[in-house]
């Protein structure tokens, strides 16, 4: 087996290389200093065509203008933000884009309570600062202060997370686009093509809010969950397929009707009402995002391989729905009963049996 399929999770530059480099040879428009796709090759990375007899996989599927734009940032000197509920593709889409743009997605921070400015500029290896004194050995190079100097893209995941003193150690970078060393008398210019690529969760509002010095410093988009019951069955099938594969989980692909059951069931306790916006229905703690449905999915298809038929069976379903909606036994339980007794029990011979799997499982 190669090295290639005993990695879990391949970067977007190594998932996607045969259409990457398909692009490549179609491309002929003119490449931006730094890039190795024009645009219009990026926008057709991200949103799917085809590329000399090669399909080109959808990366994202909502809005194009949106895809757009945040290429159009990535053009100028601004950097990109990109904000939304859990599971709107945030992290999928900044993945995808840097490494349709720069071939290097790898250049990553995760923002966590715990994120310092050493991670966001330079630190040092302290044995060889103690024994030699500042050296460019001894320095440690932030994943920003990489694509700076190659002229690539940095990815900032949940920045939020982090403290808002830590954030604002961007507002230099992203206004300067330089990395002063004053312990080696040394500034760092960025190449041209550099940029900084953040996500935010707009759950976490509140938790560290952006300083407005920083946020004028970044062109910010707003991705909405799917805008209707089909486009998000199209993404969860998409995600599904893809997944499985990498996995190799050897469990037939869910039913459509299966996919839209579980689509249906999120998407009403998400908004509140039903899909035919009869009857309003209390919303768990949790959020019921499109990832957690790909994932819900995906575990099913696990269960279905190892302990079951082969096919994702309505007990796979329920088990799965019951860890996605139920995080707080003692408030979602009863949102959660109250939905299958006054919404799905009512629904007909074609929900019979997930309602009576879901609701042995509620207790």
């Amino acid at each position: 087996m190669s090295e290639t399929n005993n990695v879990l999770r391949l970067p977007a530059e190594r998932l996607y290389a045969a259409e990457i480099e398909a692009l490549k040879a179609e491309d002929r428009d003119p490449r931006p200093a730094g890039w190795q796709l024009s645009p219009r090759a990026v926008l057709t990375y991200i949103t799917g065509g085809r590329a000399g007899g090669v399909d080109i996989t959808p990366k994202y599927i909502g809005h194009r203008r949106l895809v757009e734009i945040a290429i159009a940032t990535l053009l100028t000197d601004r950097a990109l933000l990109l904000i939304g509920e859990p599971g709107t593709a945030k992290s999928w889409l900044s993945e995808n884009l840097t490494a349709a743009i720069h071939g290097d997605s790898s250049k990553v921070i995760q923002g966590t309570a715990g994120t310092s400015e050493e991670q966001i500029r330079y630190s040092w290896n302290y044995a060889m600062l103690l024994a030699n004194g500042p050296s460019d050995a001894a320095l440690i190079k932030s994943p920003i202060y990489r694509a700076m100097e190659s002229g690539g893209i940095a990815r900032f995941e949940e920045i939020s997370r982090c403290a808002s003193e830590v954030q604002d150690a961007l507002i230099s970078i992203l206004s300067e686009k330089t990395i002063s060393i004053p312990e080696l008398a040394r500034e760092v210019p960025a190449e041209r093509g550099f940029s900084i690529i953040a996500t935010a969760n707009t759950r976490d509002r509140g938790v560290n809010d952006m300083s407005a010095a920083l946020k004028r410093r970044f062109n910010i988009l707003v991705l909405p969950s799917p805008a209707d019951l089909e486009t998000e069955v199209e993404i969860v099938r998409k995600r599904v397929g893809e997944i499985a594969a990498n996995y190799e989980l050897k469990a037939a692909l869910p039913e459509e009707e299966a996919v839209r059951k579980v689509v249906t069931i999120f998407r009403e306790l998400r908004s509140g009402v039903t899909l035919d916006s009869k009857e309003k229905v209390k919303g768990p703690s949790g959020v019921l995002s499109t990832a957690e449905a790909i994932s819900l999915l995906t575990n099913g298809m696990a269960l279905a391989a190892s302990f079951g038929s082969g096919s994702i069976e309505p007990e796979d379903l329920a088990a799965g729905l019951q860890g996605a909606i139920v995080k707080d036994e003692d408030k979602d339980s009863g949102v959660w009963k109250e939905y299958l007794e006054n919404v799905m029990k009512k629904r007909g011979s074609e929900w019979r049996s997930l309602y009576s799997a879901c609701r042995e499982m509620n207790g």
